[in-house]
């Protein structure tokens, strides 16, 4: 049960959230951005939105289970590796004006996606032992 709990909660995160928050003037309509950048965006939001259906659709049809959480971690595990090269390639997560939505001068979507990477390993970890 934690592989479909944390499939579905990264696929959630993947397929209503993050377009929630980045189809919007700091993203995808982000007139700062040239348009080569914003097709990037929709593609990224596009190809991981469809990978979490695939992977949420896997976990739930209960037969390639570690598929599904390879796929999800994937999602979410190269998010805080990207976060983690930040520097290497004067990333930010900050937006355009500057501004960062902090809580408890956190970033929420690096801890979302932390806490979503080491559950879905772990959970990944679990599925692989019972499956070797």
């Amino acid at each position: 049960m934690l592989s479909r709990i944390a499939v579905t909660l990264n696929g959630i995160v993947f397929i209503l959230l993050i377009p929630y928050l980045e189809i919007s003037a700091t993203h995808v309509f982000n007139p700062d951005w040239p348009g080569h950048a914003r097709l990037h965006e929709v593609w990224q939001l596009l190809t991981n939105a469809v990978l979490s259906v695939v992977a949420i659709w896997l976990v739930w049809r209960g037969t390639h289970s570690a598929l599904a959480l390879l796929i999800a971690l994937i999602l979410s595990g190269t998010f805080v590796g990207a976060y983690l090269m930040m520097d290497l390639y004067d990333g930010t997560m900050k937006h355009s004006d500057g501004s960062e939505l902090l809580v408890l001068g956190v970033n929420p979507a690096i801890a979302i996606m932390v806490v979503l990477s080491v559950v879905l390993a772990i959970a990944l970890a679990r599925d692989l032992r019972r499956e070797g």
